[in-house]
């Protein structure tokens, strides 16, 4: 357990810059929802109270060693399999999608905390294995280990999510000592499965998403009115924004789930370029100092779990910001830190407990 001692080693700077983050979400939430009436107005305390919760996430997974957490990987990973099973069986259905588990205080998405346990899982099965460069069949078993709460999440379906899975394994595999020439392999047989994917994989609500990306104005008031209405909030900014509650985009809803899913557009039109290019520097910082963590780990193990952690953090900010600013196919992913919902903000903020554990304990044996 958390040893006295250690608390001058947390990186303080880091958990400052996340902290800082997870203000600048709730302001945002609270400008485009707490004018409205009903319960929408509320978004923002609920948002509160998940960033409270987190941190007990965080204390908690910065309090136990990683080494003593990554021993009982596989338990994290069989309970979260368990509970992805259990959503597609009896989770409560909402939009057409089985996501969630109906609690008394909010709904829990076990989706979200999959990323942990397959870092976790991933780490200690390439933490173990002593030679140089993993064998293809090691990759492979890593590779089933991604693929079975990958295929649950997707079924769900959810395929957004799942797909934050992949990074976590690219990112341990490579830094395990993966060669390029396998990436090379892997990236041939995703062009060659792409078809395959496209006619088999892929829902009807799917396929329109990628086409209309392609070309929004093929259905501006259908499946491209995100895509459009994103870009006019992002571009309508300007170099100083609009000011803190005076958008029209969000505040007049011609962009939908402005709180979730674009939240980044909301702060591009109010705060503007200024307020972006701080946003940005914020998440840039919290990626180099998450880097340095993993550098100065004492053994493989903390550096795979951090960049297992920091892999699909890094990919979800880059994707919600692209997608904001119209520049890739909308989809269900939250911006980490920011965007409105618990379980979002539980997970990444127990994931960063993690970063902040193997920094703090590099000291140690």
């Amino acid at each position: 357990m958390f040893d006295r001692h250690l608390w001058h080693y947390i990186d303080w700077l880091l958990l400052g810059a996340i902290l800082t983050l997870c203000f600048i979400g709730v302001a945002m939430i609270y400008s485009v929802t707490g004018a409205v009436h009903g319960s929408d107005s509320q978004l923002y305390l609920k948002q509160i109270y998940a960033i409270l919760l987190g941190l007990g996430a965080l204390v908690v997974c910065l309090s136990i060693d990683y080494r003593t957490l990554a021993d009982k990987s596989h338990l994290v990973y069989i309970a979260i399999l368990a509970l992805l099973l259990y959503v597609l069986l009896f989770g409560t259905l909402a939009g057409g999608s089985r996501r969630w588990i109906q609690l008394h205080v909010f709904n829990l998405q076990p989706s979200e905390f999959a990323k942990i346990a397959v870092a976790l899982v991933l780490a200690k099965f390439f933490g173990e294995n002593r030679q140089s460069i993993p064998t293809p069949v090691e990759l492979a078993l890593a590779g089933v280990l991604t693929i079975v709460p990958l295929g649950l999440i997707a079924k769900e379906p959810d395929l957004g999510t799942a797909v934050t899975l992949i990074p976590i394994y690219l990112g341990i595999a490579y830094l395990a000592g993966m060669r390029m020439k396998m990436l090379g392999i892997l990236a041939i047989a995703f062009v060659l499965l792409a078809p395959v994917a496209w006619k088999y994989g892929l829902k009807d609500y799917q396929k329109s998403r990628i086409t209309t990306f392609l070309n929004p104005t093929q259905d501006a008031r259908g499946a491209g009115y995100q895509q459009i209405q994103a870009r006019i909030t992002v571009g309508s900014g300007g170099l100083e924004g609009k000011g803190f509650g005076k958008g029209t985009q969000g505040q007049l809803r011609f962009l939908p789930v402005a709180h979730n899913d674009f939240i980044f557009s909301v702060l591009a039109e109010e705060q503007g370029f200024i307020g972006v290019l701080v946003t940005l520097g914020l998440y840039l910082f919290v990626i180099i100092r998450a880097l340095e963590a993993a550098r100065l780990s004492n053994d493989r193990l903390g550096a795979y779990l951090v960049l297992g952690v920091l892999a699909t953090f890094t990919f979800q900010v880059i994707y919600n910001i692209t997608m904001s600013a119209g520049l890739a196919p909308v989809k269900g992913l939250t911006l980490p830190l920011m965007s409105y919902g618990g379980s979002s903000m539980i997970a990444t903020l127990a994931g960063f407990g993690l970063i902040l554990n193997v920094r703090m304990r590099r000291f140690t044996n």
